[in-house]
C-alpha cells in the first residue's frame, strides 16, 4: 500500500527556475532516506510532502489526500516533519507541554494524549525531563524533544530533517533503533541525511537527489554499489563501503559488523583449508 503518491512534481520559488522537476515517486511503509547535495532539492521537497508548500505542477496524495485540496493542520494526524533546526519547532517553556500540544490540537482525547506524550518522551529518553524548560537542554536533547511531539501524534508518516546532527553515539543508536521500530509497525520514516554511514546502517531504501530531479531510487545497498553514479552527485559511499572497495571485496558492504563477519568467516575457510 502507497502512503504517498508524487505525480509529476514541479516547483519553483520563482517562475524562471524550477527547484524541483517532474518527480514522479511512490512510498510505501520502507524506511526511506533522501540523499543529495545542498541545493539538491530535498528540503523543498519534503516541505511539499507535508503541506507546507503547494506544488506548481503535479499532485502529492498522502493517505489518498491531495495536499492542494487540504490544510497543514488536516495533514497532521497523517504526517509529521521534524525540522532541522528544534528552534523552528519548539515554542513551550516546559517540555511536556512541548509535547502535548500536537495531539491536543488533532484532537486526541485527553487520556490517551497523556499517554502518548509520556510514551513519546520514553522513546527519545527524555522521560525524566519531562517538567524541563527545553532551552535549559543540550541542542541535541531539543532535537530529540522535537522528535517526540511528532512521535506523540502517532502519525503514518514521520520526516526526519537531519536527525543525527550533534547527536553521540549512544544519540545516533536510539534514532537509528526508533526509525526500525516504527517500520517494523508499518510506519513511514523519511529521512534527509548527509550521513552516509548512518544512512546505510539504518535505511531500506535511498534516494538521491540531483539539480531537483531524481537521479537514483533503489534500496540502500544497490544504491551505495553505484560508485561512478554517486561521484557524478558528489557523494561518497559509507565509510564500510569504501574501506571494502579499496581492499579489492566485490560485496557492498553496509555495515562494519557485516564487513567484520565476513572476514572471520575468510579466516576461518583458509584455516580449514590449510
Amino acid at each position: 500500500m502507497n502512503l504517498i503518491e508524487v505525480r509529476n512534481l514541479h516547483f519553483s520559488y520563482q517562475n524562471d527556475h524550477d527547484v524541483l522537476k517532474g518527480i514522479d515517486l511512490t512510498f510505501d511503509h520502507r524506511s526511506t532516506a533522501i540523499i543529495g547535495q545542498n541545493g539538491a532539492g530535498k528540503t523543498t521537497f519534503v516541505k511539499l510532502l507535508k503541506g507546507l508548500l503547494k506544488p506548481v505542477t503535479g499532485d502529492i496524495l498522502v493517505n489518498g489526500i491531495n495536499t492542494k485540496e487540504t490544510s497543514v493542520a488536516k495533514l497532521a494526524a497523517q504526517i509529521g516533519l521534524v525540522f532541522q533546526n528544534p528552534g523552528d519547532q519548539i515554542f513551550k517553556s516546559k517540555v511536556y507541554d512541548e509535547i502535548i500540544v500536537g495531539p491536543r490540537n488533532i484532537g486526541m482525547p485527553a487520556d490517551e494524549a497523556e499517554n502518548m506524550t509520556k510514551r513519546a518522551l520514553e522513546a527519545v529518553g527524555l522521560g525524566s525531563k519531562i517538567n524541563h524548560n527545553p532551552y535549559d537542554l543540550s541542542f541535541a536533547e531539543r532535537k530529540l524533544v522535537s522528535i517526540a511531539s511528532i512521535l506523540a501524534m502517532d502519525p503514518r508518516i514521520v520526516i526526519l530533517d537531519e536527525p543525527t546532527i550533534a547527536q553521540d553515539d549512544p544519540g545516533k543508536q536510539l534514532i537509528k533503533d526508533l526509525i526500525k521500530k516504527l517500520e517494523s509497525e508499518g510506519k513511514l520514516v523519511i529521512s534527509i541525511l548527509h550521513d552516509m554511514d548512518f544512512v546505510s546502517e539504518t535505511f531500506t531504501r535511498t534516494i538521491v537527489f540531483q539539480h531537483g530531479r531524481v537521479m537514483i531510487d533503489d534500496d540502500t545497498k544497490s544504491v551505495f554499489s553505484q560508485t561512478d553514479v554517486l561521484r557524478e552527485a558528489y557523494l561518497e559511499p559509507p565509510h564500510i563501503t569504501q574501506l571494502g572497495n579499496r581492499l579489492g571485496y566485490s560485496e557492498t558492504y553496509l555495515t562494519a559488523e557485516q564487513f567484520v563477519n565476513d572476514l572471520l568467516m575468510e579466516k576461518k575457510l583458509k584455516s580449514n583449508i590449510n
